[in-house]
């Protein structure tokens, strides 16, 4: 978890500022770009015209700058004869206009001329048609026009041309400053034509560190007085010049300054916010990829407006831009959407979001949005990941990033917030990395350790299991309930006498490997090889709660596969093999023990040392499997048939022994006639019936098939017969050898 948690400190640090990691920023800039390239319309906004002064336009009408009488016949013809509802100009007039002369000829009239009083009457007349930029001026009188000009940073704050009024007055701030764009100098229009026009704007723009136009703002600062941008100015002249206030995000003021969330429009009561970020900006929503080509609005060549190419009222109530996408007169810019796309329609789409009224700003508190989504998405991966396996670990972390993914997705197109999701979806991509390469290469070595540890003695699925937690195993020893097993193989030391030590080896390997295999299949562990006696335990190292009932179903298919073996050894000529197993559950001491030099995972204990007596006794009762009574108590659903009650040597209390007979399903009937009464005759034994024990035993041998222990019984009898009742008496039978 620790590891899952690394990336999500680096991605709060650098949101918080502490850690700048550029990497991200360009990230966070790629993915923007992406979403809003995949989102555009990619439809006409028939709403606005661009009048382009292209390359046609320089062609016939020649070089820019053009005489400003020329510019006085395109707004007439655009205000006149089009009906257009504004015009906004792209374009900068800051300085005078001498393309016509007149000043040369005003200075001839002051000087060598003087004398030519005709010349001056001459002069008089035509100077009101030689002043092209009162020509211009009157042009825009009382038309709803707005000019452009632009801010500057430059060092010396030299300043050009007239600003117009600001549109914020300072007494509308609460006397709070504004964490706008702010700006030292300006080249704007000259006087002449700032005073014959309603409004002017800026048509500045903010270029991101990767040099990259996203978004404009809509004030900006300059000398502590607050100035709207070219598409604000152009959108209030279209509603009438209403006042703008700021939208303060609380209604009283907070400390030292304020956060301003919109710029409001007010009117007649009225109010429409348009969302600003903390610079005062909004992003540009670009409609589609730009220029002439981009089908987003419509461009005319400003030659075709000049030369009254269109039908009239052809513009009629559109909003006009007059701007250029020549190279030559530098209005290209590096957006998302375009490497050249042209500064003039950059505006075009900001006056279109206001018209439509969407807009998409990063709000003041997207940083506090992306500390949450941080924090939730980074906990959740550390809490989760570590628990889940490989796959689960993918899903969760694809499923965590979608779900960002879609959520920001939302928030863009249904509320125009673009939030940040770069620094999460890298946290989370890493936090899985970290997560997996520390599982690999930490996790995985403590599970190959586990499993090469345990391997020997566990059977693989078992070892799968505990892979998984392998902070819950250990060699340490404790004590556990467990049931334990001894199997020793029966004739061996004869078949050794008699077989190549080659071919002894191969019938050994082959035996054990069977009876390892059944033991395995049924979740015991592997304690060790004594010659030729296997040794195995069931419920540790991982637990089994049903762990004697697994022992004892292990050791009716081992005596299965031994019968199957002597199939095969008769075919061969080869000789027969016997088994006796040895079962008890008990206490033990399980751990690795041993010593410095040699180690082993075993059982050791009062409850083993039983288990390897029982094995002994099975070769005595004549049966394969013995059983304590222990282990009969918790092994259900077999048929058993108790065979006695014994005291081993180096034990002092008596433990009643059993041998399973079959499963409780598979028990013939006749089989369980016959255990029913057997289970009569040890009833009457131990009450020293010896009459009813006599009847009961002669009826066994009679009906049932030949077995050792009725034998045995049938021996004691002979002793017994004909003694008193003794109350001391318990019926068990004493053994005094290994």
């Amino acid at each position: 978890m620790a590891v899952t948690l690394i990336p999500l400190v680096f991605a709060l640090l650098h949101i918080a500022g502490v850690l700048h990691l550029q990497v991200l920023e360009r990230l966070e800039n790629i993915i923007y770009d992406t979403r809003l390239r995949a989102t555009m319309p990619r439809t006409l906004d028939e709403r606005i015209v661009i009048v382009d002064i292209d390359e046609k336009s320089l062609e016939r009408v020649g070089h820019w700058p053009w005489g400003r009488d020329k510019l006085a016949t395109l707004s007439r013809e655009l205000f006149e004869r089009q009906q257009v509802a504004v015009v906004g100009f792209d374009v900068l007039f800051a300085e005078a206009d001498g393309s016509s002369g007149l000043s040369s000829l005003e200075q001839l009239a002051r000087g060598p001329l003087r004398a030519q009083a005709g010349f001056k009457e001459q002069l008089v007349r035509l100077a009101p048609a030689l002043d092209y930029d009162a020509l211009f001026a009157r042009s825009l009188q009382g038309r709803p026009a707005v000019l452009g000009y632009y801010l500057t940073s430059d060092r010396d704050g030299r300043t050009k041309g007239v600003l117009p009024a600001p549109a914020l007055s300072p007494e509308r701030l609460r006397g709070l400053p504004l964490k706008a764009t702010s700006w030292g100098g300006y080249g704007s229009n000259i006087e002449e034509l700032a005073s014959a026009v309603p409004a002017a704007g800026f048509f500045n723009s903010i270029t991101d560190d990767d040099g990259v136009v996203r978004s404009l703002p809509l004030l900006a600062e300059h000398q502590g007085k607050y100035y709207e941008s070219l598409a604000l100015a152009m959108f209030r002249t279209v509603l009438g010049m209403p006042e703008v206030h700021p939208g303060f995000a609380s209604p009283l003021p907070e400390g030292g300054y304020d956060t301003l969330q919109s710029v409001v429009l007010r009117q007649d009561g009225r109010a429409l916010a348009l969302p600003v970020d903390a610079q005062l900006a909004t992003l540009i929503p670009f409609r589609g990829p730009g220029d002439v080509g981009g089908g987003s609005f419509r461009y005319i060549s400003a030659s075709d407006v000049l030369e009254g190419k269109l039908p009239p009222h052809n513009l009629q109530n559109q909003l006009v831009l007059v701007g250029s996408t020549t190279p030559g007169l530098l209005d290209l810019r590096v957006t998302p959407v375009g490497r050249t796309y042209p500064g003039v329609e950059t505006h075009a789409n900001m006056l279109s979001a206001f018209l439509d009224g969407k807009s998409i700003v990063r709000p003041d508190y997207a940083v506090g949005f992306d500390a949450v989504q941080l924090l939730i998405a980074g906990l959740l991966l550390a809490g989760a990941l570590p628990a889940l396996s490989a796959t689960s670990a993918v899903l969760l972390s694809l499923g965590t990033v979608s779900v960002l993914a879609v959520l920001n997705l939302w928030l863009y197109l249904a509320h125009g917030l673009a939030m940040p999701l770069a620094t999460v979806v890298v946290m989370a991509v890493f936090a899985f990395a970290l997560n997996m390469v520390y599982g690999y290469f930490v996790e995985s070595r403590s599970k190959r350790e586990l499993a090469a540890l345990f391997g020997t003695y566990v059977p693989p699925e078992l070892v799968d299991e505990m892979v998984k937690q392998p902070e819950k195993y250990s060699m340490q020893a404790t004590n556990q309930e467990l049931t334990v097993m001894f199997c020793d193989m029966r004739g061996f030391t004869a078949m050794s006498e008699q077989m190549e030590p080659l071919q002894l080896q191969a019938l050994l390997n082959e035996v054990f490997s069977r009876l390892t295999h059944i033991i395995r299949s049924h979740r015991g562990t592997i304690d060790k090889y004594m010659g030729d006696c296997v040794m195995a335990f069931w419920g540790a190292p991982v637990a089994t709660p049903d762990h004697a009932q697994l022992a004892v179903r292990a050791a009716l298919d081992m005596e299965q596969a031994v019968e199957q073996i002597n199939l095969s050894h008769r075919e061969r000529k080869l000789p027969e093999i016997g088994i006796g197993i040895g079962l008890n559950t008990g206490t033990m001491c399980v751990g690795d023990m041993g010593s410095e030099m040699r180690r082993s995972y075993t059982v050791i204990g009062d409850a083993v040392n039983l288990g390897s007596r029982l094995e002994g006794l099975s070769k005595h009762y004549g049966v394969r499997t013995v059983a304590s009574e222990s282990t009969q108590a918790q092994a259900p659903g077999l048929v058993w048939q108790e065979l006695d009650r014994v005291r081993v040597k180096g034990k002092a209390q008596a433990v009643a022994i059993y041998s399973p007979v079959a499963a409780l399903h598979a028990t013939m009937p006749q089989k369980a006639e016959e255990l029913s009464i057997w289970k009569h005759f040890l009833d009457a034994y131990r009450a020293q019936d010896w009459a009813q024990c006599d009847k009961l035993l002669v009826s066994l041998q009679q009906t049932a098939t030949p077995s050792a222990i009725y034998d045995i019984y049938a021996s004691r009898m002979q002793t017994l017969q004909g003694q008193t009742f003794d109350p001391q008496w318990d019926s068990a039978t004493n053994f005094d050898t290994k």
